[in-house]
């Protein structure tokens, strides 16, 4: 294993400075996921990041948000055939971007609510607390120590979890965020989604798939866990539907072949690196279709 080390040090080096602009900017399938038949939806809005825009997956429909023609939203749109439907959805947004422009030609993602909507998706928390940086980190750090746990040790040195702090900090956005909503469409159904598994549930990792260091990926399985409980909670505190979408993943993490995963690792292709690929969209998708009966 330790012999490997050097190949992928290289391999690695290549790529994070695109996988991290990937992060921050933001598979063929067959027909897309059943819906109930007494859904009735008249205008449904999808708000969000990365995770919702399926940045990466052919075919791009906006450069600048990297959002996908195959996203969860468009598949949710296709079952439910509403009348109106307005995809907002945008690589590296933060909650931050739902009442503010991320870019000068991306306005606010609130914008696009009205009292008409009666259907709301949002995919929100995850840049909250940095997830690209976190991910340039432990995927760095895991290079020089593949068998410890240097990124855990270097977010928790000071004696407290800093990522756990973080989520704790960010709980209120979520909850703001679930209100302005409200205010906006104030009829309409809000399905808050958790972020599908990027690593193994069991706690192992992968270093011939990434550097992510043995120690660090147990810890890192917590915290992403730690980040859907806390957006499970807000969404059940302030009148929303908790859509999760880690436990139909278990198993189709990013170390996982092709064709078994449904989260991209850190090499180009089907999706950006750390994200769902179309796959993986089209099982977020069912798992929002479920929450719309």
């Amino acid at each position: 294993m330790r012999s490997r080390l050097p190949s992928r040090r290289a391999r690695t080096a290549v790529v994070l400075a695109t996988a991290t602009a990937a992060l921050t900017a933001g598979a063929g399938l067959g027909t897309g996921p059943a819906v109930a038949a007494d859904t009735d939806v008249s205008r449904y809005v999808a708000l969000g990041d990365s995770y919702a825009a399926a940045s990466g997956v052919p075919d791009s429909v906006d450069t600048t948000c990297m959002r996908s023609s195959r996203n969860y939203p468009a598949l949710v749109d296709a079952a439910l055939t509403p009348a109106a439907h307005k995809d907002v959805t945008c690589g590296g947004a933060t909650t931050a971007h739902l009442a503010s422009a991320q870019y000068p030609d991306v306005p606010p993602q609130l914008d696009a609510l009205n009292a008409d909507t009666d259907l709301v998706t949002l995919t929100m928390g995850g840049n909250d607390i940095g997830f690209a940086g976190i991910i340039l980190r432990c995927v760095t750090l895991g290079l020089t120590s593949p068998f410890g746990s240097p990124c855990k040790k270097s977010y928790t040195w000071t004696g407290r979890d800093e990522l756990a702090a973080t989520i704790d900090r960010t709980a209120p956005k979520i909850a703001d965020a679930i209100g302005d909503i409200r205010a906006r469409a104030p009829h309409a159904k809000i399905l808050v989604t958790g972020y599908p598994a990027i690593l193994p549930d069991d706690g192992t990792n992968c270093l011939s798939v990434v550097s992510i260091a043995k120690g660090d990926a147990p810890w890192l399985r917590d915290t992403h866990k730690r980040l859907n409980a806390m957006i499970a909670a807000q969404a059940a505190a302030h009148g929303a539907v908790y859509v999760d979408t880690y436990t139909p993943s278990i198993g189709h993490d990013m170390c996982k072949p092709a064709g078994t995963r449904w989260m991209e690792p850190l090499t180009f292709g089907s999706a950006a690196p750390f994200h769902p690929n179309a796959a993986g969209a089209q099982a977020m998708a069912g798992a929002v279709l479920a929450a719309t009966r």
